[in-house]
């Protein structure tokens, strides 16, 4: 009696105590480590994506530019409008924006404010992951698939930056997690794949056809596997489908029915047309290469060529391009799906083990034959896409092939698997032999007495088998790890940006877009190209930032670093010459151009006009007001026509015309829909005065030579 009085007195009272302790230590049946070991994956992976935060600065000023509109309007928040006076959209539908812009509406604009909720998005995935995971092989299995994920290099890259592909990457990873639950035997299957199909929807509301990739595996597996007949996997399969159309119809019906003359132009077509947009630019022009408006685009021009986006083929992934950004752990993971589906090959049709095995490993699949000979743009960080597949085959093929160490088969699976993880590190690591030359014989040598020490895994002490085990995954993670901790040191800015070391991606500017840890955004030279020669606007270590006269809080903390300037990466104000910027990256505005935009801005609709959406991106960005992009993204969509531009200059509507924008600095000629962009920088310059600020060329529009 004493005891359970004991017992009673210190039990933790409703609504208090007892939900932390349920938190802490998560379901009964779980072993004590469980629910702590799981947390402090969530803490770590938090902690390790928002230091040096803030170094991106506003990491791609093309969509922080839309974050901001999107903050001060609501119609630009619902289409994903460039400016708040909704002039043209981005060449995306606007899922991702949303969460940006909510946080930029509830706590002023700033880096920041911008960028923590794409973090928020990586820990979430790494979340879900283990969840989906853990579910079925156990908690172990989950936490390894978890720690992949986030060590993952441009996994830390991605969650880090403001492009779509995060939301993308926690909304596929979410579907994935929805079919393997309505794959299982009892409870709600049907509600698990309506939910599936919700995902499903809103990753297209997020990057269009790409949410698609992975549905076929997805629904061929769920139409096989499924513990219910035929005829109600199909309703089923069906229901899904609708809850898809649903949840992105919504939104692409209303933009189609709108009145063209009261909605921004859809950037990124040619016609005004977001289905246009969705086949087109960012749907069959992606793998054909045939993007109608891309500005150096692929061109499908075979023999292996993906134009100016790499080499296509098989070994794209493996390649100097892509490889240090998410191949680590590839060959691992396509050997442990062999090897699982080698071990459930005598399972019944319904196995939830092998069912697992197929949905991760067939998206993988069709999304690494996709990525890999696609003659479109691509860029290095779409791979972030595959990073929750290979993370999930490797948690679950280790664990599998762990429970049937032994015998003989598993054991040497295992010991090839580490083998070739360490082989294949060091050769990545090989690939920057300036950079930490003493880690890649380190993972060879650690992973190749690994390897000799699984082969016995089954034959020696749990403990010994642990130990070598441990050793196994430190050697196997090592570089990814390594890479992980060089990209989170550096602040990224521009269009394309890339992981790890500089010298780490071949294609394209070095390091790709990356800003040395002290060195200013904003700091590159001027004009349209970069200060090492690289391709003009390459990644772009050059964006303008917010003055501390703009109407939200500028960068984060509330404290500007002076006018124009971007707080460095290292602390300090940013150098703050001029210049126009280029195509995939901003312009440098200096104070004096700041003030020029600002004065008299309340009688104009925008305060500047510029041909590219990087270049008008960042005089936005600085002055906090709306900033007209003629030609969207490239400078090539027929938006505005010079028709219209006239009208609105004759309307007052806009002050200055910005020269430059293109690669390079020089103006951006359309593609085939029209020729607006040339045709206005032609009549701008030949009618209006202009005039030289912090080394950019304006064009006064009420003034008339």
């Amino acid at each position: 009696m004493t005891s359970a009085r004991v017992t009673a007195s210190h039990a933790p009272r409703p609504g208090t105590g007892a939900p932390l302790a349920r938190l802490w230590r998560g379901r009964a049946d779980d072993a004590p480590w469980v629910r702590p070991a799981f947390l402090a994956l969530l803490l770590v992976t938090a902690g390790l994506y928002l230091w040096n935060l803030s170094a991106s600065g506003y990491a791609n000023s093309f969509y922080s530019a839309a974050v901001q509109a999107g903050g001060e309007s609501w119609k630009a928040f619902f289409f994903g409008s460039l400016d708040a006076a909704n002039a043209i959209t981005v060449d995306k539908p606007p899922a991702a924006l949303w969460p940006m812009a909510l946080s930029v509406r509830l706590f002023g604009l700033g880096s920041w404010q911008i960028l923590v909720p794409e973090v928020l998005m990586g820990v979430a995935t790494v979340a879900v992951l283990y969840a989906a995971v853990r579910r079925r092989f156990g908690a172990g299995a989950g936490l390894l698939a978890g720690t992949v994920l986030a060590l993952t290099p441009v996994a830390a890259l991605m969650f880090r930056f403001n492009n779509p592909d995060a939301l993308l990457a926690l909304l596929m990873t979410v579907a994935v997690l929805c079919v393997l639950r309505a794959l299982e035997p009892a409870g709600s299957g049907m509600t698990w794949l309506v939910a599936a199909g919700v995902a499903f929807g809103f990753a297209f509301l997020t990057k269009t056809l790409q949410a698609f990739l992975i549905l076929p595996p997805l629904a061929l597996v769920y139409a096989v596997c499924a513990p219910v007949g035929f005829g109600r996997r199909i309703g089923r399969l069906a229901l899904a489908g609708l809850a898809m159309i649903v949840s992105a119809g919504w939104w692409v019906a209303l933009v189609e029915l709108w009145p063209a003359s009261s909605r921004p132009y859809i950037g990124g077509s040619q016609h005004n047309s977001f289905l246009e947009l969705t086949f087109g630019y960012n749907g069959l022009g992606r793998i054909n290469g045939n993007e109608t408006g891309s500005v150096g685009g692929g061109g499908g021009r075979g023999g292996g060529q993906g134009g100016g986006w790499g080499e296509t083929g098989v070994g794209r992934m493996f390649g100097d391009a892509v490889g240090g950004q998410i191949s680590w752990l590839l060959p691992a993971a396509l050997i442990l799906l062999l090897a699982g589906l080698v071990v459930t090959r005598r399972a019944p049709r319904t196995d939830t083990a092998r069912s697992a095995f197929l949905v991760w490993g067939g998206s993988l699949l069709t999304t690494l034959a996709v990525f890999s000979f696609m003659a479109g743009i691509f860029h290095e960080y779409y791979t972030v896409a595959l990073a929750p597949y290979i993370a999930a085959l490797v948690g679950m093929g280790a664990s599998v092939l762990w429970e049937e160490r032994t015998r003989f088969p598993a054991s040497a699976a295992l010991a090839v698997t580490v083998a070739a993880t360490a082989v294949w590190g060091y050769v990545l690591l090989g690939r920057t032999p300036d950079w930490l030359p003493w880690l890649r014989w380190a993972v060879l040598i650690a992973g190749s007495l690994a390897a000799l020490g699984l082969l016995l895994a089954g034959r020696v002490d749990r403990r010994i088998g642990l130990g070598i085990a441990g050793l196994g995954l430190a050697a196997g993670l090592a570089g990814p790890f390594a890479y992980t901790l060089e990209t989170l040191g550096v602040g990224h800015q521009g269009s394309i940006v890339t992981a790890g070391p500089a010298g780490g991606a071949m294609r394209g500017v070095p390091g790709g877009g990356r800003l040395p840890t002290g060195e200013a955004p904003g700091g590159g030279a001027p004009g349209g190209g970069t200060a090492d020669g690289g391709a003009p606007g390459g990644g772009g270590a050059r964006a303008g930032g917010p003055g501390d006269g703009q109407r939200m809080a500028p960068w984060g903390a509330g404290a500007g670093t002076g006018a124009g300037t971007p707080p460095r990466a290292g602390g300090g104000p940013t150098r703050g010459f001029g210049g126009p910027g280029g195509l995939l990256d901003g312009a440098n505005v200096g104070t004096k151009a700041r003030a020029a935009l600002l004065e008299n801005a309340d009688r104009h609709t925008w305060v500047a006009a510029a041909v590219g959406a990087q270049n008008a991106a960042s005089y936005q960005l600085a002055t906090g007001e709306p900033v007209m992009a003629i030609g969207g993204f490239n400078g090539s969509d027929p938006s505005p026509t010079l028709a219209r531009f006239k009208q609105y200059v004759a309307q007052g509507k806009i002050h200055y015309f910005v020269a430059g924008g293109g690669a390079g600095g020089g103006e951006m000629r359309t593609g085939p829909g029209g020729g607006s962009s040339s045709e206005i920088s032609t009549w701008v310059a030949a009618t209006f005065e202009k005039v030289t600020v912090d080394g950019a060329t304006f064009y006064d529009l009420t003034r008339k030579k």
